[in-house]
């Protein structure tokens, strides 16, 4: 949906945005008795955005803050829940240890960011946590020894509304976020930005641009190449928005990146990205696997895997190259979508920025 001609979408703040302030605010009358409000927080890029407090409770040995997550104008089901911190002291030397309050959900299968067995609060919100308390921790001349619940009221069922149940994080939402700022989702003004960047590139004489699937794989695609900023498109989800205008405008060379799943849909033939648009095909990598030379014991481990993630793991453990396949693959749907105006090449990233694998020329 696009929003009325002439305005802009509002953007808004992540779970873990949110989750990140109501842990300052909680730890700050944990230590001083009064709740800071509104609370302030430092977010990744450099934006320090101040959030209003819904709820607070001191108690015995416990502060708890609420937020109500403001979303902007994007269309998510987390839009104006509460996301509520309890913090409480841990034990000397502990650090931060993160629980699953009501409403998060925990991690029940392999394949995704967090370990079996933690509370599904991503890596990037937990670092916020970390950082928030800690910057409390000097302010006050506390330890920063912490024990840190995250809840959403209605997380539950809210949680029903997305994939969550069928990667089996049990109970709840999950905390996500990498940068703090939701950006309202909008298929036309996405589809037009891109557009915009290959006109740039283009009138700007570059002969290698790079189109990536998130902030991970642009700067792990960046660094690879060692690319100016205009020769960066931020494709997100929208890879046929990007090869369909390259196919009418063409570019010399045009590198694709992206973590493995992405990646792997676009080898099936997907042109949208997006898990509410495409899937990853499980029955697709075993066959890729198998043609790697995959036994058939692991051709079906791959076939009933929770994630993408773990059909890479079980893949590589057994010393199949299938992140190579899947990059060759991507690099042939993406060459038939161009028809031939560039050469393309894939990159697959890893969580940490690392390069998995890369296309054959």
């Amino acid at each position: 949906m696009s929003p009325p001609k002439g305005e802009r979408l509002r953007r808004g703040w992540t779970t873990g945005a949110c989750a990140t302030a109501a842990t300052r605010a909680a730890y700050t009358a944990l230590l001083t008795g009064e709740f800071p409000d509104p609370v302030a927080i430092e977010l990744p890029k450099g934006r320090r955005p101040s959030f209003a407090l819904a709820t607070e409770e001191l108690g015995d040995g416990f502060a708890r803050a609420g937020i109500v997550k403001d979303a902007g104008d994007d269309p998510d089901v987390t839009h104006l829940a509460l996301v509520h911190s309890t913090v409480r002291e841990g034990a000397p030397g502990s650090g931060v240890e993160f629980r699953a309050g009501p409403g998060v959900g925990t991690v029940t299968r392999p394949g995704l960011p967090v370990p079996v067995g933690e509370p599904a609060i991503n890596p990037a919100p937990r670092r916020m946590m970390r950082e928030t308390v800690a910057a409390v921790a000097v302010a006050h001349g506390a330890s920063g020894d912490v024990i840190v619940e995250i809840g959403v009221r209605d997380g539950e069922r809210l949680a029903e509304k997305t994939w969550n149940p069928r990667l089996g994080i049990v109970g709840g939402l999950s905390i996500l976020g990498t940068t703090g700022v939701v950006i309202p989702y909008s298929c036309s003004a996405w589809i037009h930005s891109i557009h915009r960047g290959v006109d740039v590139a283009r009138a700007m004489g570059l002969d290698h641009v790079a189109g990536c699937t998130g902030r991970t794989s642009e700067e792990a695609v960046q660094r690879l190449h060692g690319l100016p900023v205009e020769a960066m498109l931020d494709m997100g989800d929208f890879a046929g928005g990007l090869l369909k205008y390259v196919r009418r405008h063409p570019v010399p060379r045009l590198t694709i990146g992206g973590g493995f799943a992405k990646i792997s849909k676009l080898a099936d033939g997907h042109l949208d990205l997006h898990s509410a648009r495409s899937q990853v095909g499980l029955d697709r990598l075993a066959a890729r696997a198998a043609g790697c030379g995959a036994e058939i014991a692991l051709e079906e481990r791959i076939r009933s895997a929770n994630t993408a993630g773990e059909a890479l793991a079980l893949a590589e453990a057994a010393g199949v190259p299938l992140a190579r396949a899947v990059a060759d693959a991507a690099r042939d749907a993406a060459l038939e979508a161009v028809r031939g105006k560039a050469a393309i090449e894939v990159v697959i990233v890893d969580r940490a920025g690392r390069v998995s694998a890369r296309s054959h020329d």
